[in-house]
């Protein structure tokens, strides 16, 4: 027995003592990492939850806005016929955007994505920022600033990739054929069918230009937007008017 006792009194050497001490500090930084990881996800979910409550209160009130405005345009018809020009002005005026405050935050929504596929609607932000892209997809690129959705011409939209499906987190699923509309703030809704789809590398901006064969695009075209391969390349989606 006390061999037994002053064998394994040996065995325990110092230099086995400190690889015992650094395995528990190496594991408890491991417990300590994937705690960390979990609430940084958890935490991450719920505000894009939040984000995505956000832009439904958004397409809400769009859509009651545009409710408002056809049933405004009803009862004002004679209105109408007799000021023809200035109450069209005034209606083309009044339906380009339509402005929300949440919060203390006003946020302006020009036009209305669906894409029954993959069974998203959102509302496009009239602008792109860190912030708004948060909340929904953006209209993309500073030179379409005088282009209004549906417009002739190749109107952009921006949405971030997210894991769980939001936004244009299944964009990579659409195909030619499939179907993407677009509704502007008048209720004019447009129908778009998916031509191409290619990745390209975040520096190269050639899938907003408003032209083909060196003139100006004769037709309504729609480009969709978002980040794949980790971040590192964007996913375009080329769709034009049916």
């Amino acid at each position: 027995m006390n061999q037994i006792l002053v064998t394994e009194k040996l065995y325990v050497t110092p230099d086995l003592k400190r690889k015992r001490k650094l395995y528990k500090v190496v594991f408890f930084i491991s417990v300590l990492l994937v705690c960390l990881l979990s609430s940084y996800y958890i935490y991450a979910e719920y505000d894009r939850g939040k984000s995505e409550e956000v832009s439904q209160v958004l397409l809400s009130e769009v859509k009651s806005d545009d409710d408002t405005t056809k049933k405004s345009t009803k009862d004002d018809a004679i209105i109408i016929v007799l000021n023809e020009e200035d109450s069209n002005e005034q209606e083309s005026v009044a339906n380009e955007v339509v402005s929300s405050t949440i919060g203390d935050i006003t946020y302006t929504t020009e036009a209305i994505i669906t894409i029954p596929k993959i069974g998203i609607t959102y509302p496009v932000l009239s602008e792109t920022s860190d912030e708004l892209l948060e909340i929904s997809v953006n209209r993309y690129w500073p030179e379409q600033d005088k282009m209004k959705p549906n417009d002739i011409g190749n109107y952009c939209i921006v949405g971030h990739n997210y894991r769980n499906g939001k936004m244009f987190g299944r964009l990579s699923e659409l195909e030619n054929g499939d179907i993407v509309e677009l509704e502007d703030m008048s209720g004019r809704t447009i129908e778009y069918e998916v031509y191409n789809k290619y990745v390209v590398e975040p520096t190269d901006t050639s899938c907003t230009s408003q032209m083909a064969n060196g003139k100006p695009l004769t037709f309504r075209e729609l480009t969709l937007i978002t980040c794949t391969n980790y971040g590192t390349q964007r996913l375009v989606v080329k769709c034009r008017e049916v």
